[in-house]
């Protein structure tokens, strides 16, 4: 698969899922072995999600190199989670994988997520929210 059709395989994701109402591709490219896509989404229950993904293949698998999704909500004021891997943490377990939760200063350890993986459990966690 080359990049054009794994950033075909996002956006398909992104269509197909039920909690995104909304898409707006703010930047993508591609490269031989590598490829990037920024977007910003408005999901079902009108919160935000910006997403920023920049991936490589490697050994036939295409890798998350660099990452950041934002989940705000409708106001784009108050966070809900950051997942990001920016190397300003370095005390945490899986540095330097790190989740902010609900506020800049409340982190904790995270993992390489893709955009795809991201969608799943957002979707997760509003079905989640749906039967509460």
């Amino acid at each position: 698969m080359d990049p054009r059709e794994h950033l075909t395989e996002i956006k398909a994701k992104l269509v197909a899922s039920s909690v995104v109402a909304s898409i707006a591709i703010v930047e993508e490219y591609t490269l031989p072995d590598r490829g990037y896509l920024r977007a910003r989404l408005g999901l079902s229950n009108h919160d935000f999600l910006e997403v920023a993904e920049y991936f490589v293949l490697e050994q036939g698998h295409w890798v998350t190199r660099r990452y950041r999704y934002q989940w705000m909500d409708q106001s784009q004021r108050v966070l809900r989670k950051r997942w990001d891997n920016v190397e300003h943490f370095p005390g945490l377990e899986n540095f330097p994988h790190h989740i902010h939760m609900g506020e800049e200063s409340r982190v904790e350890p995270g993992r390489s997520v893709s955009i795809i993986e991201l969608i799943d459990a957002v979707e997760q966690e509003l079905s989640g929210s749906a039967d509460s």
